[in-house]
């Protein structure tokens, strides 16, 4: 009796991890070989020549880089203060005598027990705090970029610019993977009403970060150039 109110649970939510997992396992993968097909590795060798950019005419430019950085930590403050919020908010409901389940037992498919409505609430809010605490490391590597910029350039110092990059590599990692937290919970709130959103949540949401995460190759675009120049020419 218990599998027939659970078992949409225990097949779609742990098919759309999969599928949510497996598409950000090959990300990461494409990341590491071709990391100028995807919009993060071609933001990561931005930021690395904006280091050396901001280093090499660092008395004209220390102002636009402090307020560069000041932006993004700016972003990562607000992404982390919503994430905290979020946790304190589910955490109230999650101590409190009345019970949550109550109003959503004839909305919703899958299980309504006690044990099923105390996971949910307490996968949602872990998500939450991952990702604050993603945040919050994000916003002390790019502080740290935010005064090591600025310092003199000394041939003995061990400041150098790739270790400044480094740091701001790692700050921008750590933001990007707090972000994508903050998406998966997406899905896991919509488990409240039940298993079969969770799953349509995620095969959505999958091709919607494929085109955020993935451009042209520059052989594709050189292609498209010239069909579009040899067809204005006929």
């Amino acid at each position: 009796m218990e599998w027939r109110k659970c078992y949409l649970d225990v097949i779609m939510v742990p098919l759309g991890l999969i599928v949510n997992i497996g598409y950000h396992l090959w990300l990461w993968h494409k990341v590491r070989t071709q990391p100028h097909t995807t919009i993060i590795g071609i933001n990561a060798s931005g930021r690395r020549n904006w280091v050396n950019t901001m280093l090499k005419d660092n008395e004209k430019k220390n102002i636009l880089a402090v307020q560069s950085l000041r932006n993004t930590i700016m972003g990562s403050t607000l992404m982390a203060t919503t994430s905290i919020l979020l946790s304190s908010g589910l955490a109230a409901v999650i101590s409190s005598t009345y019970s949550v389940k109550k109003p959503l037992n004839d909305a919703v498919y899958g299980a309504h027990g006690e044990f099923m409505v105390a996971l949910k609430y307490v996968t949602l809010l872990t998500l939450f705090l991952f990702s604050f605490l993603c945040h919050s490391l994000s916003i002390r590597f790019i502080n740290q970029v935010n005064i090591l910029i600025n310092t003199p350039q000394d041939p003995m110092s061990l400041v150098t610019p790739e270790y400044i990059s480094e740091i701001l590599e790692r700050g921008f990692i750590l933001n990007t993977v707090g972000n994508r937290l903050f998406y998966g919970a997406l899905p896991i709130l919509l488990w409240i009403f039940g298993p079969v959103l969770v799953f349509l949540c995620t095969i959505t949401m999958v091709p919607v970060l494929y085109n955020l995460d993935v451009v042209f190759t520059s052989s594709n675009k050189g292609k498209m150039i010239n069909a579009n120049q040899n067809r204005d020419f006929v």
